[in-house]
C-alpha cells in the first residue's frame, strides 16, 4: 500500500463517504478508487455488447426458429 499526502475536496469527499457509508477519510479514498475502477469496468464491457449487437453479433437470437436449431 502507498503513502500519500494530497489535498482533496472537502464537501467532495464527505459526499462520497456518505454515499459509500465509509468511516474514515482512508477507507472512503480506497472504496471510492474500487468503485470507480469496477464502474469503468462495467461500462467497456457494455459498450462491446453494445458494439457486438451493432455488428449483428446477436441476430441470431432474433430468429426463434433458428436459435432452436
Amino acid at each position: 500500500m502507498s503513502k500519500l499526502l494530497i489535498e482533496v475536496d472537502d464537501e467532495a469527499l464527505a459526499e462520497a463517504q456518505r454515499l459509500l457509508g465509509t468511516g474514515t477519510k482512508k477507507d472512503t479514498v480506497n472504496a471510492a478508487l474500487v468503485e470507480v475502477s469496477r464502474r469503468l469496468k462495467r461500462v467497456r464491457a457494455l459498450n462491446a455488447l453494445g458494439e457486438m449487437a451493432e455488428q449483428g453479433d446477436f441476430d441470431i437470437l432474433l430468429d426463434k426458429d433458428a436459435y432452436r436449431r
